[in-house]
């Protein structure tokens, strides 16, 4: 959800990739329907393991609980984010999660002054 509010806000002005520690084996249906009530389509995308390289040519790594699975490495900016995992939810139960997923890619978008549409 983060990687498709990102692409929908910063379109070609921020490169984004998204990917997990432990990635599960489809996006979660959910999470598909609750952005595409926001006009955001990311059924074509598909869950992908972090690669040192990509971690590496980042400046910067968003994590969501990852804890010490995540590959780390200097100069790089690394953020948190604390969230409830929409895995198993309802497309109910998903919609608060993806309003703050949105409220955090606004505020980071707004951090590295990228302009957003």
């Amino acid at each position: 959800m983060a990687l498709g509010f990102l692409t929908h806000l910063a379109g070609d002005r921020a490169v984004a990739w998204s990917g997990g520690s432990e990635p599960g084996t489809e996006i979660n249906p959910a999470a598909v329907a609750a952005m595409t009530e926001r006009g955001i389509d990311i059924s074509d995308e598909f869950p992908k393991p972090w690669t040192d390289e990509v971690v590496r040519a980042a400046d910067v790594v968003i994590t969501m609980g990852c804890g010490d699975a995540c590959p780390v490495f200097p100069g790089t900016r690394y953020e948190n984010w604390d969230l409830a995992d929409p895995a198993g939810l309802d497309v109910d139960d998903v919609r608060p999660i993806r309003d703050e997923i949105e409220r955090r890619v606004r505020r980071l978008l707004d951090e590295l002054n990228v302009p957003t549409r």
